[in-house]
């Protein structure tokens, strides 16, 4: 089990437009050639905008894009026609494929955090695709069978424990509280790769919430 901490993750963003960014594998300038990626998962980005912020139009090719808004609301446009307004609770997935554009924003009037992961499919051209979840329950993983890779969300009270999936590649994501992982403690922001992943417990230390990915060797 390898632990990164919130604090060890790349900056990145643009303060001066509302944009604070802090990546959890080499991205952009932060070029590190031993954290390109774990398992399928390329990206684990948590983004914070302030209201009236957000990303212009941009490309993706050959990426899976899954994004878990935190608190506010991110409004998403693309360049297949689909608009969507993602809440705390929603997961969304785009596709890239052979290609897409897409613009995300903050048209609230009150701050946006999420967390968005990049996910390498299998296979890589075809195309782009969008799907939206609104209000996904604990006890319903949500499948990426493009990247080989299922995610599951856990919401903990204090002192409850949850099995962590077993996996070729298990990554854990901490979104909020205290959260206690094969005898290391994970705070918010922190992650671990699980290499091999087999009978592994999660106990919350305070009310928490985790995103599980499990992914399949590749």
């Amino acid at each position: 089990m390898d632990v990164r901490r919130a604090e060890e993750r790349y900056p990145g963003g643009d303060e001066a437009a509302g944009i604070s960014s802090r990546h959890a594998f080499s991205f952009g300038p932060h070029y590190d050639p031993d954290n390109l990626r774990f398992g399928a998962l390329l990206a684990c980005n948590e983004e914070r905008l302030a209201p009236g912020a957000g990303f212009d139009e941009h490309p993706h090719s050959h990426t899976e894009i899954v994004t878990w808004v935190v608190e506010g609301e991110l409004t998403h446009r693309d360049s297949t026609g689909h608009e969507s307004v993602v809440r705390a609770g929603d997961v969304q997935r785009l596709s890239s494929a052979g290609g897409v554009r897409h613009v995300e924003r903050n048209d609230a009037s009150v701050p946006l955090t999420f967390v968005q992961m990049w996910l390498a499919p299998l296979d890589p051209g075809g195309d782009p695709a969008y799907e939206i979840v609104h209000g996904i329950a604990d006890s319903t993983p949500y499948a990426v069978p493009e990247a080989g890779a299922m995610l599951h969300v856990r919401r903990l009270s204090a002192g409850e424990r949850t099995a962590v999936p077993d996996g070729a590649y298990v990554y854990v994501h901490v979104v909020r509280g205290e959260v206690t992982l094969g005898g290391e403690t994970l705070g918010a922001g922190d992650a671990a790769r699980v290499t091999g992943a087999e009978g592994v417990d999660a106990v919350a230390g305070t009310t928490s919430e985790m995103l599980v990915w499990e992914m399949s060797a590749r």
